[in-house]
């Protein structure tokens, strides 16, 4: 039996590593001590990135991919000094149609919700862009693709009438594969209800702005997403109702290079312009300080 150690006795002495032989001034990380996550993959080019430098480009890549973000950094980005205030999404039923395929429609929601820290996949901030109190809405690819379902639906409405309330604009960050199919014709309905609350704001006489980022899709992309007053887009963003090869299977034919990105469609005018991430909020500045010219607004 082996006799226990004294209390004063030294701890035994960690196996030294190969680095420590060949340079002994410098020691091994161990497993606790070592950053997680801290290389990121371009999905464009698949380099590798050091996550701290990402970060201080706001996610965009040294080739110029602009990675998709969050309703938390996104909001971070754009309103000035970074601040503002976060408004309660309104609740809704979970499953209203009782709905399951591979999985319960319940453990999905319930997944995305653990993953994002989010209620769905809208979120809605409030604070200054230039100087001029404006609502802001992000849709968050990370929550089941940034679908489209009765939740995200009152959410729109739920900032559309912030801001009428506020006599403030509405910015929208749009991300999504279109309508949540979990809620069937539920989640088309949304489109309507979305529109009507567009409806609202120019009634009101308040700008509605869109911001395109990469993807906006489907019924999404038919509705809300191209019916601002103005359209700018990141990028080399995805941007079309249906996908590419649907599209060529249809009509047999091979579509153009760059089809349904973003600078595809500035050519064509669906969209007013190409925006690079770090200058969407001087940009947005702009653009609202002209639509809301004459006009009173309570800052920040």
């Amino acid at each position: 039996m082996t006799p226990p150690a004294s209390e004063g006795a030294a701890p035994p002495e960690r196996k030294r590593g190969w680095l420590s032989k060949i340079a002994p001034g410098v020691r091994n990380l161990g497993k606790r001590e070592a950053p997680e996550n801290l290389w990121v993959k371009c999905p464009g080019t698949g380099e590798m990135i050091y996550r701290p430098d990402l970060e201080a480009s706001l996610w965009v890549t040294p080739s110029g991919h602009h990675m998709r973000i969050g309703p938390d950094l996104r909001f971070a980005f754009t309103f000035d000094d970074g601040r503002y205030e976060e408004i309660e999404t309104p609740s809704s039923f979970d499953d209203p149609l009782n709905f399951s395929d591979q999985r319960p429609y319940r453990d999905r929601l319930n997944a995305a919700r653990k993953a994002t820290g989010e209620k769905d996949a809208m979120a809605i901030g409030a604070g200054a862009i230039g100087g001029l109190m404006t609502v802001v809405l992000v849709q968050d690819f990370a929550f089941m693709g940034g679908s489209l379902g009765v939740a995200a639906g009152e959410t729109f409405l739920k900032a559309a009438d912030e801001a009428v309330k506020r006599e403030a604009p509405l910015v929208i960050f749009t991300a999504s594969g279109g309508a949540r199919m979990q809620e069937g014709t539920l989640s088309l309905m949304q489109m309507a209800r979305s529109t009507i609350a567009i409806q609202k704001l120019k009634a009101a006489g308040l700008p509605y702005v869109v911001v395109l980022t990469d993807p906006t899709t489907g019924g999404v992309l038919a509705s809300y997403a191209m019916l601002g007053d103005v359209h700018i887009a990141e990028p080399g963003a995805t941007l079309g109702f249906s996908g590419r090869r649907v599209i060529e299977q249809t009509i047999r034919e091979t579509l153009p290079p760059g089809f349904q990105t973003s600078e595809f469609l500035v050519e064509r005018g669906m969209v007013d312009r190409v925006v690079s991430r770090k200058d969407i909020p001087q940009t947005l500045g702009s653009i609202l300080g002209t639509l809301m010219m004459g006009r009173a607004n309570k800052a920040a």
